[in-house]
């Protein structure tokens, strides 16, 4: 949500050609998953595995839905196919975001690594730190480069492609985690 905020503030000031609308729906749908989010926590109090598997599997349905947009429609900037997409994967996103913030799972910010980089170096053996947490930190930045570079070199074939390995793996984290916690 940083780079939407930072994009409508390009946009609005008519810098590069860039949207308004589009960060606009994306930042609105955010914070309509983050609020549904955090009644779904306040429901499920602290039935942490419970509450983590009924958002996981919102998100899947959320991503799933963009997925069926993207096979359907082929999205396009400005088109309401892609708005669509964006509506959807930004309520996941929220709803994420609202779910690991009420479990508090320590170094894990989901969408910015900016409180990870900091804590990573802040606490490095190498400046005098104690170096807790370090490996936990560093696999959280190297799973969103990962991530990012897979989603780069997929998006090269089809939109549809990244769509459909997100809502699968999804799925995937979301069976496995709800078959772990019976």
């Amino acid at each position: 949500m940083t780079g939407n905020i930072v994009l409508l503030g390009f946009g609005i000031a008519r810098a590069g050609g860039l949207p308004v609308l589009a960060p606009v729906i994306s930042t609105a749908a955010f914070a309509l998953g983050s609020g549904s989010g955090g009644i779904l926590a306040r429901r499920m109090g602290d039935r942490h595995p419970a509450h983590f598997s009924y958002a996981l599997g919102l998100e899947t349905l959320a991503l799933g839905i963009a997925t069926i947009v993207a096979a359907v429609a082929h999205p396009h900037s400005g088109r309401l196919s892609g708005y669509a997409m964006i509506v959807c994967m930004a309520m996941g996103m929220g709803l994420r975001n609202a779910t690991v913030r009420h479990v508090g799972v320590p170094d894990m910010t989901t969408t910015v690594l900016t409180m990870t980089l900091t804590g990573l170096a802040a606490d490095a053996t190498i400046f005098g730190g104690h170096g807790k947490g370090t490996a936990r930190r560093l696999a959280a930045i190297l799973a969103m480069l990962v991530g990012a570079i897979c989603g780069a070199l997929m998006l090269r074939a089809d939109v549809v492609l990244p769509m459909a390995f997100a809502t699968g793996l999804a799925l995937v984290t979301c069976v496995a985690y709800r078959a772990v916690n019976r």
